[in-house]
């Protein structure tokens, strides 16, 4: 199914927010809506697609902040993430008040996510794989017929996200890549919660934390 995709960096952070819709019915999600609920509503408006829900990978203050504030705004439900970042959520403002962010709200998801689960955005469905190491119960978003997953914080291009935040493990980080989202294929391309689109491939043979050559594969 086509899907499309606006990303919007939102926030002193510069979290790549994204936009994505089906093509065919225009119904959509927002992904990690961490903060600018005006503006992400204006970007919604100037391409006519009707808000269905709003997705989320993992709990921080960046890519969650603004999720309450959409739900209540389109009357729709979050999905996202897995139930280990229950408290990651409640502590929205505490995270907040840390960088001036007050408008931030903490919010509870509608749908809990767990791994092989799916979501749907219009006729589109992404798989969700649960990806601990960053954060304990961060998902990730693949849609297998574009080819294209949204992977918040668990990695990035040249990179990968940072585990020495509460409850971060590298080790876990790790095999999440290298088991879950790399056998997935080399041609998925990924939008990072920060920074430049990649894929898994370029990762694999690149990355100096997660590559073939790092890991001694």
């Amino acid at each position: 199914m086509p899907i499309k995709v606006v990303v919007i960096p939102v926030t002193p952070f510069q979290q790549n927010c994204a936009l994505v819709w089906c093509e065919k019915t225009k119904r959509g999600a927002f992904v990690d809506p961490g903060g600018e609920p005006e503006r992400l509503v204006a970007v919604a408006a100037q391409h006519d697609v009707t808000i269905e829900k709003i997705l989320l990978t993992h709990g921080h203050l960046d890519h969650a902040g603004a999720a309450a504030a959409l739900a209540e705004r389109y009357g729709v439900a979050i999905e996202g993430p897995h139930r280990d970042e229950d408290w990651l959520l409640a502590s929205i403002p505490d995270q907040a008040s840390r960088y001036g962010m007050n408008d931030a709200r903490a919010c509870t998801p509608n749908r809990w996510l767990t791994d092989g689960e799916t979501v749907t955005v219009g006729e589109a469905t992404f798989d969700v794989v649960h990806c601990p190491g960053h954060t304990p119960g961060h998902v990730v978003f693949v849609q297998n017929e574009a080819r294209f997953a949204f992977v918040g914080d668990v990695i990035f291009r040249g990179s990968i996200g940072r585990t020495d935040f509460p409850r971060g493990n590298f080790d876990d980080l790790v095999a999440s890549i290298r088991t879950k989202l790399f056998p997935r294929g080399d041609d998925i391309r990924f939008l990072p919660g920060h920074g430049e689109l990649s894929t898994f491939g370029w990762e694999r043979k690149t990355n100096p934390f997660v590559s073939d050559l790092a890991v001694g594969d």
